[in-house]
């Protein structure tokens, strides 16, 4: 690729690993919080009748046939045919790929939250660790919601779409759009973390004036190193 030309990239669930895992679990544990406490409650009223092993037969019945949807190589016809039904278009490859992410991210949330506590529970029954109950498991478990949302928040922070043109100095970003003039930025460092570079810009503020634009870029390392390097040179 020659020099001048734009450098594009994209970074989201569908290119970027860690994108794509950390909106499954962030997702995930959201859907896997409210299936639990709907099982919890039915798993506590057919103890009345002695029917939880239903319930529970149920639930593991449910996720098992989630996860081999999510996992079969005839998901795609399967989707198509839903998709079909439905009054509003949607982008299938998109979708299906999205939903599989949000079955697997639910399923592994489902086990770990409901592992912790049952495990609380038997300790609570049981009156194990030296009376400690099921806090700290229960604990764990409630602490599962703020960091699905951290995770969310990163997923989106991560999410990276965009063209560097060396030839106009700028930096163009989709969704949402912007354009980052490099003519109206002082300085610039940039901070690798794995298979991304954070880029901090300080911008001008020519006669007092302040300059809108982001302050700090999550951009490919190689898109970063040519930006720095423009900022230095000018």
């Amino acid at each position: 690729m020659d020099a001048s030309e734009p450098l594009q990239w994209r970074r989201d669930p569908d290119t970027s690993r860690t994108v794509r895992l950390l909106w499954s679990l962030g997702v995930g544990t959201f859907f896997a919080v409210s299936i639990i406490i709907v099982f919890w409650r039915l798993f506590d009223m057919a103890g009345q009748i002695g029917g939880q092993s239903i319930v529970v037969a149920a639930l593991a019945a449910v996720l098992v046939t989630a996860v081999a949807f999510a996992l079969s190589s005839n998901a795609d016809r399967q989707f198509e045919r839903i998709a079909d039904r439905l009054p509003i278009s949607v982008d299938r490859d998109v979708s299906l790929a999205r939903l599989k992410d949000a079955i697997l991210g639910t399923t592994a949330m489902v086990v770990a939250i409901g592992s912790l506590m049952i495990a609380g529970r038997v300790v609570a029954q049981q009156g194990l660790l030296d009376g400690i109950g099921a806090g700290p498991f229960t604990g764990l478990a409630a602490l599962s919601l703020p960091l699905a949302l951290v995770a969310l928040l990163l997923a989106s922070f991560l999410r990276s779409v965009g063209a560097y043109d060396p030839d106009e100095r700028t930096i163009y970003l989709y969704d949402p759009d912007q354009a980052i003039d490099l003519d109206v930025i002082e300085g610039a460092s940039v901070r690798r973390i794995g298979d991304v570079a954070i880029v901090n810009f300080d911008y001008a503020q020519p006669d007092g004036r302040y300059v809108q634009g982001p302050r700090r870029v999550v951009l490919p390392p190689r898109v970063a190193s040519e930006v720095v390097a423009a900022v230095d040179a000018r």
